[in-house]
C-alpha cells in the first residue's frame, strides 16, 4: 500500500503542511519512523523533536509551524487521524465469508449474509447471527442467543443461552458473556447452600468492545447491561443484574458486584473493587486499586481503599508517608510529657 501526504491528508481530514508529493508506504512510532512512514505527536511539548524527526510525513496538533518543520498533516486529534492512517496502512485482517465445514451450526439457527464462521465453532438452534459478523474457531454460541451485524467474536468466547448483542461489538479471545451470577443462599435442609436460578441474561448494546478474559454474568432475573459505546479491559468481573451506561470506561482487573447502577461516560481504573448495590453517577472518575464501598456521586473524582474524594485522598497521602515520622515526634513527646509530670509528681 502507497499512499502520498497528500491522500493522507484527505483521509485524515487534516491540513497539509510542507510536500504532499511524498510517498508513505507504512505507519511507525515517533522514535523509529524514517522516510516512507508516517508517525504522530499527540503531546505538545514533544513538538521540540520536530527536527530531529526522520519520518516521511507526522501527524501532529493544530497550530502554526514554521517553514521546514517537515510534511505535517495538523489536525485537531492526532491519535484519531493516525487511526485512520494505521487502517490504510495495516488493516485489519479478517477471514471470509462463509461457514467453515468444521463449524456446527444448528439448521434451526439464523445466519446472516456475508457472515464467516470458523473450524469448531458452535452455534445452537434459535441463534441469530447478523450480517458480515465474524465467528472464530472456536466460539460458542448458545440457543436462542442473538448477535447484531458487523461484530467481531473472536477464538474461545461464549456466548450463552439468551444473551443479546448488539452490532459493531468486538469480543476478544476467551471472554464469557451469560455465566451464572453468583447466587446462594444457606439452606438448613442442605446444611450447605443451595443455588438460585439465574434465569435472566445479558444485554451488550452497540459498539461496545470486550477485552479477553472479561466475565459477564446473566441476571438473576431481567437483564445485565453494558451500554452502548462502552469499553472494557481484559479480565473484568461484571456481577449479576449490574447496569452499565453508555461510553463507560472499566480497565483491567476490576470487580464490580451485583447490582451496581454504573453510569454514562463514568471511568474506572484498573483493579477496582466495587461493593454491590450501589451507584455511580454520569461522569464519575475512580482512581485505580480503589475500593468503593458507597454511592459515587455523578462528576465526582475518587480514589484510595476505602474510597475518598480525590482531593481528599491526595492530601491523605503525604501524611501517610510522614506517618513513620510522626510516630517517632509522639512517642517522643509522651517520654517528655511524661517527664514532666513525674518531676512534678
Amino acid at each position: 500500500m502507497k499512499k502520498t501526504v497528500e491522500q493522507l491528508v484527505e483521509i485524515t481530514g487534516g491540513r497539509l503542511i510542507g510536500d504532499g508529493n511524498v510517498v508513505i508506504r507504512d505507519v511507525a512510532s515517533l522514535e523509529e519512523a524514517g522516510p516512507g512512514e508516517i508517525t504522530f505527536i499527540l503531546d505538545k511539548a514533544k513538538l521540540k523533536l520536530l527536527p530531529s524527526i526522520k519520518a516521511g510525513a507526522i501527524i501532529v496538533p493544530e497550530g502554526d509551524y514554521q517553514p521546514g518543520a517537515g510534511n505535517l498533516i495538523a489536525t485537531r486529534n492526532p491519535q484519531i487521524a493516525f487511526a485512520k492512517a494505521m487502517d490504510v496502512f495495516r488493516p485489519a485482517l479478517l477471514p471470509g465469508p462463509g461457514i467453515h465445514p468444521k463449524a456446527e451450526v444448528s439448521a434451526r439457527a439464523s445466519v446472516g449474509e456475508g457472515v464467516s464462521i470458523q473450524a469448531y465453532a458452535v452455534v445452537e438452534k434459535g441463534a441469530t447471527i447478523g450480517p458480515r459478523t465474524v465467528v472464530y474457531p472456536g466460539v460458542y454460541i448458545g440457543q436462542d442467543a442473538r448477535i447484531g451485524a458487523d461484530c467481531i467474536i473472536y477464538s474461545g468466547v461464549a456466548i450463552r443461552e439468551g444473551c443479546i448483542i448488539g452490532d459493531r461489538v468486538i469480543v476478544h479471545c476467551n471472554t464469557v458473556i451469560g455465566s451464572d451470577g453468583f447466587g446462594y443462599a444457606w439452606d438448613n435442609d442442605l446444611n450447605g447452600y443451595r443455588k438460585l436460578p439465574q434465569r435472566g441474561i445479558v444485554r451488550i448494546d452497540d459498539d461496545c468492545e470486550l477485552g479477553a478474559c472479561v466475565t459477564v454474568d446473566r441476571a438473576a432475573i431481567g437483564e445485565t447491561v453494558i451500554g452502548s459505546g462502552s469499553k472494557i479491559d481484559n479480565l473484568v468481573q461484571v456481577a449479576h443484574n449490574v447496569k452499565i451506561g453508555e461510553h463507560a470506561i472499566i480497565v483491567a482487573q476490576v470487580g464490580i458486584a451485583g447490582s451496581v447502577r454504573v453510569g454514562d461516560r463514568v471511568q474506572i481504573g484498573g483493579q477496582v473493587g466495587i461493593v454491590g448495590h450501589i451507584d455511580i453517577g454520569d461522569g464519575a472518575m475512580i482512581g485505580a486499586q480503589s475500593g468503593i464501598s458507597g454511592p459515587v456521586p455523578s462528576k465526582a473524582i475518587y480514589s484510595g481503599t476505602p474510597a475518598i474524594p480525590h482531593h481528599d485522598w491526595l492530601k491523605a497521602s503525604v501524611i501517610f508517608a510522614k506517618l513513620p515520622e510522626l510516630k517517632k515526634k509522639i512517642n517522643e513527646l509522651e517520654k517528655r510529657l511524661a517527664e514532666i509530670e513525674g518531676k512534678k509528681g
